[in-house]
């Protein structure tokens, strides 16, 4: 029932991912409205199962008031399904604010695990990198980083297949000791783990590829992943208008659209389909507010792969191993109340 253009793209999504991937579909929302959505699309026969919620968190409403108020969301509903095994992952395009907050509650975060990041793929010119934390924690601590530097390893070593991705932090400036004190104490940590750690990068290196992982906080997170988004949008608009120009330039496109459709797809968010909350104990990928039915499906086929090859237990081991550099404590309460 989440995403701008729910629960229609949604629906689609569902249905493709349930025609071209080997998994069973359960949507949960609205019965009767879900059920209209796989009647028109001629979806009867697929492995896709209802399970009702009667209440949805609209895309602005706040959220703590949803989780105190709406019980019976679909994204509460979905997070029970996972907690109680009736499902192995759980997808949403919905409020980023109301998932995260009920992931974090229902499902709980690893052992002494605090602050959970939203792990975006990002194109570079070798091919991807991992941005993390993607805007689910403004404020950090050194120590918030440096586990993110290590879940962002692990996920990276999926992603691309390298046994000891490149880490870097964001920061104002290559030379050590550049950015503010959070940025300094956490890179002094991250030195001392077992990860591939190679100090900071500037914001010009984002897209270069350099690093197979790029750590922040939430807040630079967010503004960097939205500056690229933005760049990639302006960038395909002023191509569209050149090659509108006059009747030469529409013959030119016509000889190099197949490398613009290339570059499109390298750009475009609904590619990858979604983003994983790292740190929690269980499967969720977040999708992009705006995801049609392409992005669906690939957020489905996301969490197909990140479950099939058990990340979570990775990232498990992972933070054991560098238990004594996190200085590793009892984890925070994080009450329901």
């Amino acid at each position: 029932m989440g995403g701008d253009y729910a629960p229609g793209e949604i629906v689609a999504g569902a249905v493709m991912a349930a025609r071209e991937l080997d998994c069973r579909i359960l949507l949960v929302g609205m019965r009767d409205v879900v059920q209209k959505e796989i009647d028109r699309l001629g979806a009867g026969g697929l492995p896709i199962e209802i399970v009702h919620a009667s209440e949805a968190v609209e895309m602005d409403e706040s959220p703590s008031a949803a989780y105190r108020k709406k019980k019976d969301s679909s994204i509460m509903v979905g997070a029970e399904l996972l907690k109680s095994g009736g499902a192995d992952a759980f997808v949403s395009a919905g409020n980023t604010g109301a998932v995260m907050a009920t992931a974090l509650l229902k499902l709980r975060p690893m052992p002494g695990i605090n602050r959970t990041p939203i792990a975006v793929m990002l194109p570079t010119s070798k091919g991807w990198s991992v941005l993390l934390d993607a805007g689910a924690n403004v404020d950090c601590k050194p120590r918030n980083l440096l586990e993110f530097g290590i879940m962002g390893s692990i996920y990276a070593s999926f992603i691309t297949g390298k046994a000891a991705p490149v880490v870097a932090t964001l920061s104002i400036g290559e030379e050590e000791g550049k950015g503010n004190e959070v940025l300094r104490e956490a890179s002094a940590l991250l030195k001392k783990s077992s990860i591939n750690f190679k100090g900071n990068i500037e914001a010009k290196e984002v897209f270069r590829g350099n690093a197979d992982v790029i750590v922040c906080d939430g807040f630079v997170g967010n503004i960097a992943l939205k500056v690229g988004e933005s760049l990639a949008e302006m960038t395909s608009k002023a191509l569209r208008d050149v090659f509108e120009t006059n009747l030469r330039s529409r013959l030119a496109y016509l000889l190099v659209r197949p490398y613009l459709d290339a570059f499109k797809k390298r750009v475009d968010h609904s590619e990858t389909g979604g983003a994983p909350l790292l740190g929690i104990n269980g499967t969720v990928i977040i999708s992009h507010g705006s995801s049609k039915a392409k992005s669906i499906k690939n957020a489905v086929l996301q969490a197909l792969n990140f479950t099939k090859s058990d990340v979570n237990s990775k990232i498990r081991q992972g933070l054991e191993t560098n238990a004594a550099i996190r200085g590793e404590t009892a984890p925070e309460k994080t009450s329901e109340s």
